[in-house]
């Protein structure tokens, strides 16, 4: 009978695999309005593929690992990632701020380990969305977001140098994991002379991209200007290095050997690669809920787990860990995009395209792409958004510079880390600072004699609002501590809003400080939420009577004025 219950007690696990695919899995409500919207949607998906394949080539050059891998993880983590997401809108694939990351893991391991810290981060971020993980994001500040932002778009830029200078295929060039340290020194390193053809296509391209939108908005201006510093560079005959072949089709699946000691030796990375690609994910998510208020909201923990599959399948082919992009969902928001068959077209059409036109693609030249990417840089600084924050007040200063500075400096990680970290600090003291301390006047009736009014001259009450927690309570214990000329102090604890243990050992501290001077101490008004900490603290255990707690306080006075009386009697 005993076996038989602990049996019936174990998890269900059939139920909770039945549960977790009705939440994963596609479903048919995931294209709802299809019949209507289906025009739209392509029109959407072939916008966005216009974006998508100027910046998958930079991406993944940028990155160390080539531009086929660029390619690869485009078509392939954007179609996985758009059938399995939790966002209608949401358009994934290789992007600036997981290149940052890359790189010093490229320069550590090299690229061949690229696609197995794709698969073990997949894995993670997998396990994050099956865990209910996703939800956490709308707990990062708005100028951590910003502050990191920002920081990606000042690497991004500085990760261009090489290539706009022609020398991101020299064997001499600066190395180093540090995107602005290499950067600095490819200036020194370059031959100013030999590097002017590359710096030119390198501005034509950022100057097109910046002129064209002026002139019509409509136009694909990243394609355009790569186009036309092609047609440039094969018409003059420029001596600049190009992407190079790459092939015709998709690289054929594989799964890489996750021997014990790679897993150890890549788990770091493939942590930080993991904690990039759910947070970027789900805020590029929460961009485009923001622009299509008609459309259901994410699920973030279907988000995560799609982004999951979509890095696995990614790492499988060959390619770069994807996240959510918020450059390509903006765009295929505007296109006109009601359903995921716009994010699942794009990379349809890139595939497509790509393998048509890969002996094309092979001869863009590098510096090309690095102007791509440095106007992309730019427009990633919403320079609006950091002034409003540096205007708010000094503390969300603090932290946007903070997050802005640790992302050049170290990693995103770290940055959102001590971002975060330092916001939490900084609100907390914040609300530590709202919590007052007021002496208030003893009640006397109008019509009381002189020995009332004698005895309330003995007797302080202070009322205690706010907070009591570890943020600042020193202040408290200081102030109530110097108090003299008085037998017996009340403290009013009704207005108390939040409590915890190092707020209701500063209490104790000061009871047991007072009754050492000979004051008696009464507590009115105790809520009831915060009388289980008090007790487990020892407050209540330092009165010098259990009766010395009040619901009242014009009985909490009659007791105090009966210990006055007492007191002056024996003196």
């Amino acid at each position: 009978m005993s076996l038989q219950a602990t049996h019936r007690d174990r998890i269900d696990w059939p139920g909770l695999a039945a549960r977790l695919r009705r939440r994963t899995a596609p479903r048919r409500e995931d294209y709802a309005g299809l019949r209507r919207s289906w025009r739209g949607d392509l029109m959407a998906g072939l916008a966005v593929m216009v974006v998508a394949l100027p910046l998958a080539l930079g991406f993944g050059v940028t990155s160390g690992v080539g531009a086929a891998a660029g390619l690869a993880t485009a078509i392939v983590a954007g179609l996985v990632a758009a059938v399995f997401g939790g966002s209608h809108l949401q358009v994934s694939g290789p992007t600036g701020a997981m290149t940052v990351v890359l790189v010093p893991i490229v320069a550590r391991y090299g690229p061949e380990s690229v696609p197995t810290v794709a698969i073990m981060a997949g894995g993670i971020v997998i396990l994050a969305g099956v865990l209910g993980v996703g939800r956490l994001v709308q707990f990062i500040p708005w100028p951590v977001i910003e502050g990191f932002t920002a920081g990606i778009g000042v690497i991004i830029a500085m990760q261009q140098i090489p290539l706009a200078l022609d020398i991101s295929q020299d064997p001499d060039r600066p190395g180093g994991e540090n995107a602005a340290l290499v950067g600095l020194r490819s200036l020194v390193h370059a031959d100013w002379l030999d590097a002017l053809p590359a710096i030119a296509l390198t501005a034509a391209v950022g100057a097109l991209m910046v002129l064209l939108p002026r002139w019509r908005r409509s136009l694909p201006a990243a394609l355009i200007a790569v186009v036309v510093a092609t047609v440039v560079a094969e018409l003059a005959h420029l001596d600049v290095d190009r992407i190079g072949a790459i092939p015709a089709s998709l690289p054929t699946p594989r799964v890489p050997v996750l021997t014990p000691e790679a897993t150890s030796t890549l788990f770091s990375a493939a942590l930080a690669v993991a904690a990039l690609a759910a947070l970027e994910s789900l805020l590029s998510a929460r961009v485009a809920d923001g622009m299509a208020d008609d459309l259901p909201r994410t699920d973030p923990d279907r988000e995560l787990f799609g982004q999951g599959l979509a890095n696995v399948a990614s790492g499988i082919f060959g390619g770069l860990p994807a996240t959510g992009a918020i450059a390509r969902t903006a765009v295929n928001v505007r296109g006109g995009a009601r359903t995921r068959v716009a994010s699942a077209s794009h990379a349809v059409f890139l595939g497509v395209v790509v393998l048509a036109a890969a002996p094309l693609v092979a001869r863009i030249p590098l510096a090309a792409l690095a102007g791509v990417l440095i106007v992309t840089a730019v427009r990633m600084v919403d320079r609006h958004a950091a002034r409003a924050i540096w205007r708010s007040g000094r503390a969300d200063a603090l932290v946007f510079t903070l997050t802005l500075g640790v992302t050049i400096v170290f990693d995103l990680v770290a940055a959102v880390q001590a971002g975060v970290a330092v916001a939490a600090v900084l609100a907390l003291r914040a609300v530590a600072l709202q919590a007052k301390l007021h002496r208030e006047e003893v009640p006397v009736e109008i019509d009381a004699d002189a020995e009332h009014a004698l005895l309330a001259e003995h007797i302080a009450v202070y009322r205690i609002d706010g907070a009591l927690f570890f943020g600042d309570t020193h202040r408290f214990l200081d102030e109530l501590t110097q108090v003299a000329d008085v037998r017996v102090v009340i403290l009013r604890l009704s207005s108390i809003r939040m409590l915890d243990t190092t707020g209701a050992h500063m209490l104790s501290e000061v009871v047991r400080t007072l009754q050492g001077k000979g004051i008696v101490v009464l507590l009115k008004g105790l809520p009831p939420r915060h009388r289980r900490v008090m007790e487990s603290v020892g407050v209540l255990g330092e009165l010098q009577h259990s009766a010395h707690v009040f619901t009242d306080l014009e009985a909490a006075v009659e007791h105090a004025r009966s210990h006055v009386r007492r007191d002056l009697d024996g003196a």
